[in-house]
């Protein structure tokens, strides 16, 4: 059994289960069989149960957004717009499972998943960091993952409970977003370059 197909498989026969049953082992089973799996590979795909699955469904999401990104052309966009046009296609790929992403933060939200969010929000920032052409090594690498971080995850939520037209509310509010990170961002590199010129940085 090739691992990956059957992942992939079961995930979209769960995606519409999830929403009225949540991402737990029942509905793997439910999706298993629909997908035309036994429940007993279930177990042999996602070992660690509904958790794993929650964690390739977003790398899934990952993916796909990365799939489709490299047909932009980064080189010609500036950086907020290659940001923007990341995060906007990662949500809208989304869009049509939107309450099974809902269910998907429920659980990482859980005290004994936390850290599963967290490993789940650092990978998709670090993909966007990179397919946007990002090569930094020093401390901007994880001060950049960590801004991005704080842009996505409160995008998403704002996302969850819009009901504008085609979601335009969330694409303003992302906007808004990345001005106030650019403006930060900004007034760092002033005040490194200000402390630069004064030789406080050798």
């Amino acid at each position: 059994m090739d691992k990956k197909k059957a992942s992939a498989d079961i995930i979209t026969h769960a995606l519409p289960l999830v929403p009225f049953e949540g991402w737990t082992q029942v509905t793997l089973w439910k999706a298993a069989l629909a997908a035309g799996y036994k429940k007993t590979d279930t177990v042999r795909v996602f070992s660690g149960g509904a958790i794993d699955a929650v964690d390739a469904y977003s790398q899934m999401i990952d993916a796909q957004m990365l799939a489709v990104l490299s047909h932009y052309h980064m080189d010609n966009m500036k950086i907020r717009e290659r940001i923007t046009t990341a995060i906007r296609l990662r949500l809208e790929i989304q869009t049509p499972h939107r309450e099974a992403v809902r269910k998907v933060v429920a659980m990482h939200s859980l005290p004994f998943y936390a850290h599963r969010g967290l490993r789940a929000l650092y990978e998709t920032v670090d993909n966007i960091w990179y397919a946007i052409g990002d090569t930094s090594t020093d401390f901007n690498f994880y001060s950049k993952r960590l801004s991005l971080a704080g842009v996505y995850s409160s995008t998403l939520l704002f996302w969850l409970n819009d009901n504008s037209a085609g979601q335009e509310a969330t694409w303003q509010f992302l906007d808004r977003r990345i001005e106030e990170v650019m403006v930060i961002e900004k007034a760092k590199y002033k005040l490194k370059s200000w402390l630069s010129k004064k030789k406080i940085f050798g």
